[in-house]
């Protein structure tokens, strides 16, 4: 213990541990991202070019893809469990890749390039997708009138599909972890007006974010359906060309953030600092003041400084001071045996976090519904909005969209300033109480969707009509959309908005690229639900509840399944959540001229 004291005079230094100082961090090239030299902030001149790129990415691959399962169905005559199959397999593979976007971003080439890359393969992709259609050798060919068995797509052109989606799913692994970051990247975090910058940023981010789903689900959705499917899937490949050329005539505006090493790196030498250290006995409170090692952060680091805690202790070994592990700069002489404080408490708020992120995969899976079965839903119901207009079934969506966007601005403007005078909590609830809340409504969701497909088919049976569609409006579908728009509200924000706050401000890639892994882990689920069910159910002269005729199935109970696992969910989300202790949160309180007194309170809970 001797030793370990002797060395407190060493364990803190002002120099960053990866040797680069900050003024290094942010840098910009005049010509060309691989000329670093400092400069100052691109701010509102780099915008243009970076919400362009991200408007036209979105409505791109937003738009070829939000009526993917009717293009399943009718082009590639796949069945309902396949078409749902191809959607949720492909859906997990390109949510899970963003994390490892985010490692190679961190740790190799930066934002700059990761996104260049990424475009490229997203319109080589979308190009690929687009060919699909419009040459007949890579589709089955089109039904011929009272064929009751289509011919089903060959070898070749499933693996032609599975190479654009393919492309597609690379495409997504460097641009979801980066676009908003690298919009970040713009503004000097350090200024007032640089962070007013990053408030408007995000404001702008998620309204063009809405008008794109909306534009997407409607009109480019309406021309796949109504005009023909080589338009539709065409003009999302040239949106995409569009953003590419953009992204790149702003190069001499951008900052570029130099590739500062992956977190992840830094997660491993923990684990494996506190592996060799296993046997070293913890010391008390009392006697550990200068026995870990916790060096300063570099000089305007962005970075908050954490504390050491509690929580996971076998882990505080890693930053135990032995003899001759800090030289005299105060740097370690070798990462892999001594971690600082800030190293071991970055790693720990991945932990803390695992339990609450993966109780938000349930909750994601019925809202994957939305783009599956509802499609099979609306496909069977009367979609007439007048005598020579029917809707979409790929734009219903757009229902639960108009919720989103109704209800968040009453939320912030009436709701929230009156529940916060009640709770004393800034925006009013917590952030797991928020996506709390969201489980409810997906819930409710589920239960309503039940009830309205066992109503659609029950009237589908007793009409017997030759196409089977059943004589109810689709708008029956609303209230389940518009509960599962409460859902997202709640839900969706809660999560994007808890990850970005919980998260050390170096790990914004990695709290991003988690949200996309809830997505991921539902499409998984949601897949192996289907699978299960369509080969476990049936059967003594009755068909599957996922059956391909979806009149002879029973989707509500497959609605009704989900439900209950949400409940079930949801107890579980609760206990976790009672028991999470927040890196941070604001109390405010209700002073003379208003709100008034901010405290930062450490370790408060659910």
């Amino acid at each position: 213990m001797e030793d370990k004291k002797n060395n407190k005079s060493s364990m803190s230094s002002p120099l960053p541990e990866n040797g680069v100082s900050d003024e290094e961090k942010q840098t910009s090239g005049s010509d060309s991202p691989s000329k670093a030299r400092q400069r100052k902030p691109g701010g509102w001149r780099a915008m243009p070019y970076v919400l362009g790129n991200e408007t036209f990415e979105r409505l791109a691959s937003i738009g070829l893809l939000a009526n993917f399962m009717q293009f399943l169905l009718e082009v590639f005559h796949l069945d309902q469990v396949s078409a749902s199959n191809v959607l949720n397999i492909w859906g997990g593979v390109t949510n899970f890749l963003p994390l490892l976007g985010a490692f190679i971003c961190d740790a190799y080439i930066g934002r700059f390039w990761t996104i260049a890359f990424a475009s490229v393969f997203e319109m080589m992709g979308m190009l690929a997708l687009t060919m699909i259609p419009w040459l007949p050798k890579l589709h089955p060919p089109p039904c011929k009138m009272g064929q009751h068995e289509c011919k089903k797509p060959n070898n070749s052109q499933m693996g032609f599909l599975a190479m654009g989606l393919g492309f597609l799913s690379i495409g997504s692994a460097g641009i979801r972890p980066c676009s908003i970051p690298f919009g970040v990247d713009q503004f000097d975090s350090t200024t007032d007006e640089g962070r007013k910058g990053i408030a408007s940023f995000f404001n702008w981010y998620y309204t063009s974010f809405t008008l794109v789903l909306i534009i997407a689900v409607t009109v480019v959705v309406y021309i796949q359906d109504s005009v023909s499917w080589v338009l539709g899937f065409g003009i999302p490949t040239i949106l995409i060309f569009l953003s590419i050329i953009l992204f790149f005539i702003g190069t001499k505006v951008y900052v570029y953030v130099k590739p500062q090493g992956s977190i992840f790196s830094s997660f491993i030498q923990v684990f494996v600092a506190s592996y060799k250290k296993r046997k070293l006995r913890l010391p008390d409170e009392r006697e550990s003041n200068g026995v870990f090692y916790d060096p300063l952060l570099p000089e305007g680091s962005i970075v908050k400084k954490l504390h050491l805690t509690h929580k996971y202790r076998w882990l505080n070994k890693a930053a135990i001071v032995m003899e001759d592990e800090v030289n005299t700069d105060g740097t370690c002489t070798n990462k892999w045996r001594l971690c600082s404080i800030q190293q071991i408490e970055e790693l720990k708020c991945i932990l803390k976090i695992i339990p609450i992120w993966s109780a938000g995969i349930i909750c994601f899976t019925a809202m994957a519904q939305q783009g599956t079965f509802t499609i099979s839903q609306a496909l069977k119901m009367d979609r007439h909005l007048g005598p020579n207009f029917q809707i979409p079934p790929g734009s219903l969506s757009v229902i639960s969209m108009i919720t989103v966007g109704i209800w968040l601005p009453v939320y912030d403007r009436f709701i929230m300033p009156s529940v916060t005078k009640i709770t004393r909590i800034e925006g009013g609830i917590t952030l797991l109480q928020r996506i709390g809340i969201g489980m409810v409504f997906s819930i409710l969701s589920m239960v309503v969707a039940g009830i309205t497909e066992k109503i659609r088919r029950n009237s589908a049976i007793t009409h017997n009509s030759p196409d089977g569609i059943a004589p109810v409006t689709v708008m029956w579908l609303a209230p389940q959309l518009v509960l599962m728009g409460f859902a997202e509200a709640f839900n969706i924000l809660g999560q994007i908005e808890f990850y970005n706050k919980e998260f050390p401000e170096n790990m914004s890639s990695v709290a991003n690229s988690l949200f996309s892994c809830t997505v991921a882990g539902a499409s998984y689920i949601s897949s192996l639900l289907v699978n299960l069910l369509h080969n476990t159910t049936g059967g003594h002269g009755h068909p599957d509840w996922l059956t391909n005729d979806i009149n002879e199935g029973r989707v509500d109970n497959y609605y009704y399944l989900i439900a209950g696992l949400g409940v079930l969910n949801l107890f579980y989300f609760l206990y976790v959540a009672r028991r999470y202790q927040y890196k941070t949160r604001v109390i405010v309180d209700d002073g003379i001229k208003g709100y008034a007194d901010v405290h930062e309170l450490h370790d408060m809970k659910y």
